[in-house]
């Protein structure tokens, strides 16, 4: 009579006789180690294996798309300039009136002082906002188009074309503006996006005829209304142009092989777009010696 042969134990767990396995791989396996599959159940390798394995859907544009699709970029960029505007608020003791806090008036796009080495009013200024309404129509326009870019371009190139936006609309204002008239808000950076989504639907055959006649109202609304900065708005929708076209485009027309290729081109592009600008507002910014001469 043949001795009974020992049951196999969990290959994760020597302790535990099991009469399971992986499907995949075919070693014994305890339940706690096994995961249901389309066919069979795999053991927890297995599934790290397929992960890996797996490759990103990209979309149209080449961003690599999320599963959850949460626009978690776009909702901080919002975080960030409510934040800022509550700062400035609680400082000048009045929502309405937040020019008196000392935060806003340090971070406030000033040409002359930038040539002075104030270099942080070109960024900061991009977060502030005079008043709540005007906090609200950027934010509005940001949560409209945020979304769309994030998705299209994915979150790190998203960010990229907005500051790239940002930092064009501080350029045109500190190249052609008059050197000692503030400048803030978002709407550079959102007239980028404008711009961007524009290219995006244009490179993906989407009709264009919505975007182009907000765009063309909001442009309208800038040059009719007093007060409003129309060099920060078009030097914003200029630069988010040319950084989302340098996304998508250029690639295409540098005949790009791989994937790789023109992900590397476009960033190149981004860059190229970032340090003209930062020259731009080098060149342009005077300082008070300047002025009084």
């Amino acid at each position: 009579m043949n001795p009974q042969q020992p049951a196999p134990t969990c290959f994760r767990h020597p302790d535990r006789p099991t009469g399971l396995g992986c499907t995949r791989c075919g070693r014994p396996a305890c339940p706690e180690c096994l995961t249901p599959a389309a066919v069979g159940q795999h053991c927890v390798e297995c599934v790290q294996q397929g992960r890996r394995d797996v490759r990103p859907v990209r979309s149209m544009t080449g961003a690599v798309q999320s599963a959850a699709g949460k626009p978690y970029v776009t909702w901080t960029l919002i975080g960030l300039n409510v934040l800022v505007f509550a700062i400035t608020a609680i400082q000048a003791r009045n929502p309405v009136q937040n020019t008196a806090s000392q935060l806003f008036v340090d971070w406030r796009l000033i040409p002359a002082l930038v040539g002075e080495g104030e270099w942080w009013r070109v960024v900061g200024s991009g977060f502030l906002h005079y008043g709540p309404l005007h906090l609200l129509a950027n934010m509005f326009a940001l949560y409209v188009l945020g979304p769309y870019c994030e998705a299209a371009l994915g979150r790190a190139r998203y960010v990229s074309v907005y500051l790239v936006s940002l930092l064009g609309g501080s350029a045109a204002v500190t190249l052609l503006g008059n050197p000692a008239v503030a400048t803030v808000g978002a709407s550079g950076a959102i007239f980028g996006l404008f711009g961007a989504v524009a290219v995006i639907m244009l490179r993906t055959r989407q009709n264009l005829t919505q975007i182009l006649m907000l765009l063309v109202l909001n442009l309208i609304i800038t040059f009719a209304v007093p007060g409003i900065s129309m060099l920060g708005h078009l030097g914003g929708l200029f630069a988010g142009t040319l950084a989302a076209g340098g996304i998508l485009y250029l690639p295409r027309w540098l005949k790009a092989k791989t994937p790789q290729a023109a992900m590397t081109i476009g960033w190149v592009s981004v860059a190229a777009l970032a340090v003209i600008s930062i020259a731009a507002i080098a060149v342009g910014a005077p300082d008070f010696t300047d002025l009084l001469n």
